[in-house]
């Protein structure tokens, strides 16, 4: 019986899922180099990125159904991944303050030979906020572990005056999306 593999160490996209009554029967992180190359563009890097996970894990699944994602915060000239640690993460949260910036999850989805891609972008707009109201932030740990420095759905939800797009993209899994590439494995 084919099994679905989420390659994915994310909590956040292991409780995406099961809100939708999609439950993995293994969830297994991949570690990869996920640095930027020189002068490669954000669709490329998404795609490549993806795909890398999905196929280091499906080295060790291969007749399953394997799910990867990778989620990355974009301004029209910088990239925001993962914040190293507190002061990347506050330099990340001052360059947002009041600006508009793009989160863009690339899902991928691969069944034996078959792979299928899909980059979902989503618009928010910050509210300028004080350098007080990002050391509060700061303190809940909320910005460990996310693309952007920022969870959408905690503390900093109160810096966002507009979305535009998919909430559930925001925190890591856009759902309409990954349903979708996940249903059309029947038309592998």
């Amino acid at each position: 019986m084919t099994k679905l593999i989420l390659a994915s160490a994310s909590p956040r996209r292991l409780e995406l899922l099961k809100s939708i009554n999609i439950y993995p029967d293994v969830v297994q992180g991949a570690k990869i180099d996920e640095r930027i190359k020189k002068k490669e563009k954000v669709k490329f890097f998404l795609k490549r990125i993806c795909l890398e996970k999905g196929l280091r894990i499906q080295k060790n699944y291969k007749d399953d159904i394997i799910l990867s994602a990778d989620t990355i915060v974009t301004t029209k000239q910088k990239i925001f991944g993962k914040p190293k640690n507190k002061v990347d993460a506050m330099e990340t949260l001052k360059y947002l303050s009041g600006r508009n910036h793009t989160v863009r999850t690339s899902v991928c989805v691969l069944f034996r030979k078959k792979k299928k891609i899909k980059i979902i972008s989503t618009k928010i707009k910050f509210k300028n906020y004080h350098n007080l109201e990002i050391e509060e932030y700061l303190k809940t740990n909320e910005w460990q572990d996310k693309a952007g420095a920022y969870a959408i759905q905690g503390f900093a939800e109160q810096f966002i005056i507009k979305i535009n797009g998919s909430y559930s993209n925001v925190v890591g899994l856009p759902l309409y999306e990954t349903v979708n590439l996940l249903k059309s494995i029947k038309s592998f």
